[in-house]
């Protein structure tokens, strides 16, 4: 996480010392002129300016969520590079500044200390509030581009606790800092993240449509370089920088680093040398506070706890505002013969329609486009008399509600049109006959691999039944690397999935339990010094189950909705057992059983290719990068004919091993949804 907090430390370490450096010159002025009485009125404003940045968060993080994807990325990308102008200026602002600004502050004082009470919670507002606004937008940006906010928000506390320390201990006269070279060095550093933002600002331009060229690509590098490691964690969190990169972002990173750079460093050097200004010590002040009556107190109360709430008050109503969904969603009627009925034209952007099932059956329901049968949303069972809600965003284009009754047909609505631009995310649906033939492939493969099998176990069995140990071990991982490839067909295997590949877990007896067989119990005889005679009918055993399991598939029934679902469970196994050195029984050779199942998940890729291109052309890409990433980790850790075991992975590579996979499972994880069988199509 510490990749992701940096640029929020160092943001909120520089605009909070900036902002406490503000309020110190403010109370060390007022206390110097005798004005304690006053200090309210400074905190005051503090306070509002702070409720005033929180609440400015708060805006843009409600405001963007209730966007539609394309909107949310467009929203985003202007943002960032709003966020990167305001960085820029104020680190050019500060350079410049410095020196001055006790000088600046006083007298701003000075002449609020002639005027009202709202004069000075003003002044302390205005000269906190920037340095606040500033960092929201900031943080709001740095923690999009991580896609995350833990990180971001716990660097930027840790930045503002420094900051504070270090402003109570230069008002206390306990330190003394450098301010002008203090803000010059993190003004560098601050432009080179900007720079990042701004690469990351671009692109989010480019995914929403604002700006062409997202897929004209300077340099991809996601298939050699890992992902996972801490140097591309680092360059990610800290700089931006991705493995892949389009065109318009490399040169508007270098063009903002070749021109603002040399600005900023130029201005360093005309700039004489001094010490930073420090908050002066506070004086003793005569008391000039007198005791008024209750009501007097209320009425004094009541300013600053208006000042206060306001900014949060305003937040509420403008999130209130941007909020799309209608205060009362539409009312659609779910039925055999009433769908749709109640459904008007929405406006476009996110809506909220409330669902109710007025038939005898449970239905589905989906919201559909029905030139194309696109699916822009679904509730699955929804159960006669009761309501639920379905959130869908809508855009320009047609829509319908089409109603499927678990024993009827399915029904279509009259089709309504929304006016303005396309936009909104649908899903082509998948019918059974639409996988088909990835099915009768897949089968193929899977009778290939089983026949394959069966030889193999044989030939395993032959060599326990001749004594020829050593050979075994060669042949029983090479059974079983077949077996591990075939990793889709799980579910089909019914019961001989345990007889072949069973593990010792949950067994009363262990890996000396009687329904311990197949390959892991021979694994364990083979790497724990048992004879041939005492693996003999197990082996035969095995080789019996195999020609089994080969005989019977045909006959067994395959669900054509197991293949998208196998895409992400295949690897899901992997990470949980194989690469946790769950299922190693002696052999060490986990890994080998993972470079198999990875075999298998491309596999199974390869049918689905087709129907996935199709529905998201952007995935496969992707997940090819991952799997290439993968199999070079898993290759690295291949000796000729020996695999490094997983207990004595490098901690490194064990770490590089897992996040690969974690992001290919993460890539992964949509293919489900998008091939999920639709009875609506």
């Amino acid at each position: 996480m510490w990749d992701d907090s940096f640029p929020s430390f160092l943001i909120g370490l520089r605009e909070g010392l900036e902002a406490g450096l503000i309020v110190s010159v403010l109370v060390a002025t007022l206390v110097r002129a005798g004005a304690g009485s006053r200090l309210a009125q400074v905190w005051t404003g503090v306070l509002a300016a702070i409720a005033l940045s929180m609440s400015f968060g708060a805006v843009l993080t409600f405001t963007a969520a209730s966007l539609s994807t394309t909107a949310q990325e467009a929203f985003g990308g202007a943002l960032s590079i709003v966020a990167v102008a305001f960085v820029t200026a104020m680190v050019f602002w500060m350079r410049r500044s410095a020196r001055s600004l006790a000088g600046e502050i006083r007298e701003k004082v000075t002449e609020a200390l002639t005027m009202g009470a709202g004069v000075l919670i003003l002044t302390s507002f205005l000269a906190v509030g920037r340095e606040g606004l500033e960092t929201a937008l900031f943080l709001w940006t740095t923690a999009r581009a991580a896609d995350e906010s833990a990180g971001p928000l716990t660097g930027a506390g840790a930045g503002l606790v420094l900051a504070a320390v270090l402003c109570w201990g230069l008002y206390r006269r306990v330190l003394r800092i450098d301010l002008t070279r203090f803000f010059t060095v993190t003004g560098a550093v601050l432009v080179v993240i900007a720079a990042g933002v701004l690469g990351y600002g671009l692109r989010d331009l480019q995914e929403g449509g604002v700006l062409p060229g997202g897929t004209a690509f300077a340099f991809d590098l996601s298939g050699s370089v890992d992902a996972g490691s801490w140097y591309s964690t680092l360059l990610q969190g800290v700089l931006n920088l991705t493995p892949a990169m389009t065109w318009l972002q490399v040169v508007g990173y270098v063009g903002y680093l070749a021109v603002v750079m040399p600005l900023f460093v130029r201005g360093v050097r005309g700039v004489p040398g001094a010490r930073g200004t420090t908050a002066p010590p506070p004086q003793a002040s005569p008391r000039s506070d007198r005791p008024g009556r209750p009501a007097a107190t209320r009425r004094r109360l009541l300013l600053p706890v208006a000042v206060v709430a306001a900014p949060a008050l305003l937040a509420g109503l403008v999130v209130a505002l941007a909020d799309s969904k209608p205060a009362a969603g539409q009312t659609v009627a779910v039925s055999g013969t009433d769908c749709g009925q109640g459904f008007t034209a929405p406006k476009p952007g996110r809506q909220d329609f409330r669902m109710h099932n007025t038939g005898n059956q449970t239905s589905e329901v989906y919201l559909i486009d029905p030139s194309s049968n696109a699916v822009y949303g679904e509730i699955e069972g929804l159960a006669p008399g009761t309501t639920r809600d379905l959130v869908a965003t809508v855009a320009g284009g047609t829509y319908a509600w089409r109603c499927v009754p678990t024993d009827g047909k399915a029904v279509t609505s009259k089709a309504v049109r929304v006016a303005g631009a396309a936009g909104a995310h649908a899903v082509v649906p998948v019918t059974q006959r639409d996988l088909t033939a990835p099915l009768n492939a897949y089968r193929a493969y899977v009778n290939r691999g089983l026949s394959t099998l069966v030889t193999q176990t044989r030939r395993l069995s032959d060599d326990i039944r001749d004594g020829h140990v050593d050979t075994a071990r060669t042949d029983w991982l090479t059974a079983h690397r077949t077996y591990a490839s075939l990793g889709a067909a799980y579910g089909t295997f019914e019961d001989f999935d345990q007889k072949i590949n069973g593990r010792p877990d949950g067994l009363p007896g262990g890996v000396r339990d009687r329904g311990f067989t197949g390959f892991h119990r021979i694994e364990y005889g083979l790497w724990h010094g048992q004879s041939a005679a005492q693996l003999k009918g197990v082996a035969q055993q095995l080789a019996a189950d195999a020609a089994g399991l080969q005989k019977a598939f045909p006959h067994q029934d395959f669900d054509p909705s197991d293949l998208p679902l196998r895409a992400h469970e295949i690897l899901e196994n992997t990470l949980q057992f194989e690469l946790t050195g769950d299922t190693d029984q002696g052999s060490g050779t986990g890994l080998d059983t993972a470079d198999a199942n990875l075999a298998g998940t491309r596999e199974l890729l390869t049918v689905l290719r087709p129907l996935l291109t199709a529905r998201a052309p952007r995935l496969l890409p992707t997940v090819d990068a991952d799997i290439a990433r993968l199999q070079q980790l898993l290759d690295s850790a291949h000796h000729g004919n020996r695999w490094t075991p997983v207990d004595r992975l490098d901690p490194v590579v064990k770490a590089r091993i897992d996040g690969a996979t974690g992001q290919l499972l993460e890539d992964l994880s949509p293919v489900p949804d998008l091939l999920e069988i639709r009875t609506s199509a």
